[in-house]
């Protein structure tokens, strides 16, 4: 299971949304209140960008370009190879497990190679998105990349399976550091009504991993050595670093009174938190039944270690995870829409493969081209997005993906059995759709009400939801199928069938194994616990909109561009024209209608 990007207001200034509509709203949160104390809809004063909540204001906020317009595109270059290098990670390696396994062996412990790696990455999320909001966007990054690929050095060294676990970590902790940097400077590149570019050009790398890491693995795995897989990191990985170091520029920032510090209490006990927490969420139910003694023994100590970090960040001057990002409704909101979009994301990323081999009949390579056809709409709808959230609003926007994707998922379980290939492809063409036009207009939004100083700890922790989400589903959902299909083997006509999803799956691979009867009702078994899946998906979905609906506000408190606001100057100046009410609008430091 792998994870599946605004420049704030130099001055501090608030801003509303920017909709089709002529009228503006005030700078609170469309709720008809005033603004609360700190929040997101709070006025702040001209020269400063927003703090923590009912805390001093922050230092000026620096200027808003990290380079130059010509110095865009190689760092636009730089960010997609280094998305590229987490995008394609877990697509590649799952190819080559047969080799893997057969060189060093290992095969009772090989799901670590991904869990193990995924832990890494989400539990570090939180602390690199506050040290780039500390010591800048460019340290992080370059740190990130040099460590992935250290790892990925080391793992190309492996010698038995335990290191090579251990060296998937070391991995993690770099990719950590890529996916949340890359996503802030890509926020802090472009001005609002850019934004969707830069977000559609990541998308696309998104999508085109999860094509060509497949078949690139497999040809190395077949024709290569499987070590290849990860010493390709590093070309790729080195040409990122260079051309990071070279062009992007990051401004420079008044040097604070006193010297930044840095909550490592903190650090490790959210990384203590995660790990536990993630370990239980993974190896239950695969490893372990749910209810045996490491199950509970690991959430009980997940749950005094989550109480423990609550009191240390509380305490600390700077926490890692400060509590401005869930008392400011917007953030608030928009991480719950998230990791509930990581909930359902499992649905087709973990169960439609084994859906599209052991139900329609398909072999590998097919069955992925079934799921692959989401990766193509999604970043089309994200790319097109701006065009209706300028329109109707961020919140609105999303609203209408996420009841599009929960239609979508609804509509999965009606499918004939067995039915055909392009039927539950179609399915995921639409649902690649709406959820691009779910995802992108909050990740956009989100990073848009706060300033610079803010913009990393606010995406990581949007992202950290994601993959939060993303981990409870895979539990939560395998759960639900090995229930169904348990309940279904209970009449089975042979005795003997394997009664969880992975056996069940294997078996079907050998119909030679099995008389016709029996294989159609594992089919059929499956076909009704995939179905479950999906339902429960379309769950998570309402779960979304609930969020956006009863949370989220109805303008999200966006702060204005510095560099529209120059060019806006600018025009007035050669117009010489008297201001109207929209000019006069720009004037205030509110966003412009986009």
């Amino acid at each position: 299971m792998s994870g599946r990007g605004a420049t704030g207001s130099a001055d501090g200034t608030g801003g509303t949304e920017a909709t089709g509509s002529t009228d503006r709203t005030s700078t609170t949160e469309a709720t008809g209140s005033t603004p609360e104390a700190g929040g997101p809809g709070a006025p702040v004063a001209p020269g400063t960008s927003r703090g923590a909540p009912g805390g001093p204001p922050d230092a000026p906020a620096p200027a808003p370009s990290l380079t130059t317009p010509r110095g865009r595109r190689p760092v636009v270059a730089a960010l997609m190879l280094g998305m590229a290098l987490a995008a394609i990670d877990g697509t590649i390696v799952s190819t080559a497990v047969p080799q893997i396994v057969g060189d060093l062996g290992g095969f009772t412990v090989f799901s670590w190679l991904f869990s193990g790696y995924l832990l890494a990455v989400t539990v570090t999320l939180p602390l690199y998105g506050k040290l780039s909001d500390t010591f800048g966007r460019k340290p992080v990054l370059i740190a990130g990349i040099i460590l992935f690929l250290v790892g990925s050095l080391l793992c190309a060294a492996a010698w038995n399976m335990a290191a090579l676990i251990a060296f998937r970590i070391v991995q993690g902790l770099g990719g950590g550091a890529l996916q949340g940097t890359v996503q802030t400077i890509a926020a802090d590149l472009y001005p609002l009504k850019e934004r969707p570019r830069i977000q559609a050009k990541l998308s696309t790398v998104w999508a085109t991993s999860a094509v060509a890491g497949p078949v690139v693995g497999g040809l190395l795995a077949g024709y290569a050595d499987w070590r290849w897989i990860f010493l390709i990191n590093l070309p790729v990985g080195a040409i990122a670093l260079w051309l990071i170091v070279r062009h992007l520029h990051e401004p420079s920032r008044p040097r604070p009174a006193a010297r930044p510090r840095v909550d490592w209490a903190g650090a490790l006990a959210v990384f203590a938190t995660g790990s536990l927490l993630l370990t239980a969420l993974v190896q239950g139910g695969v490893a372990w039944p749910w209810l045996s003694a490491p199950s509970l023994g690991l959430f009980g100590a997940s749950a005094v270690l989550a109480a423990l970090t609550v009191v240390i960040e509380r305490r600390a001057a700077e926490p890692i995870i400060p509590g401005w990002v869930w008392r400011r409704r917007t953030i608030a909101s928009v991480n719950l829409a998230l990791g509930a979009m990581g909930l359902l994301m499992v649905a087709p990323t973990v169960f439609l493969p084994t859906y599209a081999q052991s139900v329609l009949g398909l072999g590998p390579i097919a069955a992925g081209f079934v799921l692959s056809v989401m990766t193509l709409s999604w970043p089309v709808s994200a790319a097109l997005s701006d065009r209706v959230y300028n329109r109707i609003g961020f919140r609105l926007t999303a609203i209408t993906g996420m009841s599009a994707a929960l239609l979508i998922l609804l509509a999965f379980p009606l499918l004939p059995y067995p039915g055909e290939p392009w039927q539950p492809a179609l399915i995921m063409l639409l649902l690649g759709a709406a959820l691009g036009l779910f995802q992108l207009p909050l990740i956009v939004g989100v990073q848009s009400t706060v300033g610079w100083s803010e913009r990393g700890t606010t995406t990581a922790s949007v992202l950290f939801c994601r993959q939060v989400g993303q981990s409870v589903g895979a539990a939560l959902f395998g759960a639900v199928a090995n229930g169904v299909l348990a309940a279904r083997l209970l009449d089975a006509p042979a005795p003997g069938l394997p009664d969880d999803l992975d056996a069940v799956a294997r078996t079907l691979e050998d119909p030679g194994a099995l008389s016709a009867v029996a294989t159609d009702y594992l089919r059929r078994a499956v076909d009704a616990a995939v179905d479950h899946v999906y339902l429960g998906a379309a769950g998570a979905a309402a779960l979304a909109l609930l969020a956006l609906i009863t949370l989220a506000p109805r303008r999200f408190p966006v702060l204005a561009d510095p560099a529209e606001a120059t060019d806006t100057a600018r025009a007035a100046d050669t117009t010489q024209a008297a201001p109207t009410a929209g000019a006069t609008d720009r004037q205030d430091g509110r966003s412009p209608l986009r």
